[in-house]
């Protein structure tokens, strides 16, 4: 844009090339910001990313039972890895009492 002017003088305005690119370069960062809400907004990405993020889970839980520990270093992970952790063993408990009530009939 075009230098500021003096408070005696009025604002200046910006030539009509100034707005042709302010426009082009506005109309750019929208184009950039909408494909990226696109991406993070299709199910294909979701789906990428659950997937992932399970796999990552399955890895660092069986890395804790294995004795290595949860992850330190983002507490997402060490959280994913917990939660599959508890899962498997709802899942174990509720196969124990299936088999248990089953042998008593």
């Amino acid at each position: 844009m075009t230098e500021p002017t003096t408070p005696e003088n009025k604002a200046p305005t910006p030539t009509t090339r100034e707005l042709e690119d302010e426009v082009a370069r506005t109309r750019a960062e929208l184009a950039t910001t909408l494909d990226q809400l696109a991406t993070r907004l299709s199910p294909k990405y979701q789906a990428n990313q659950l997937a992932r993020a399970t796999k990552q889970a399955a890895g660092d839980a069986g890395t804790f039972v294995t004795g290595g520990g949860l992850p330190d270093t983002d507490p997402r992970r060490k959280r994913n890895a917990q939660v599959l952790l508890g899962a498997a063993a709802a899942s174990l408990a509720l196969v124990v009492i299936v088999v248990v009530r089953a042998r008593r009939h």
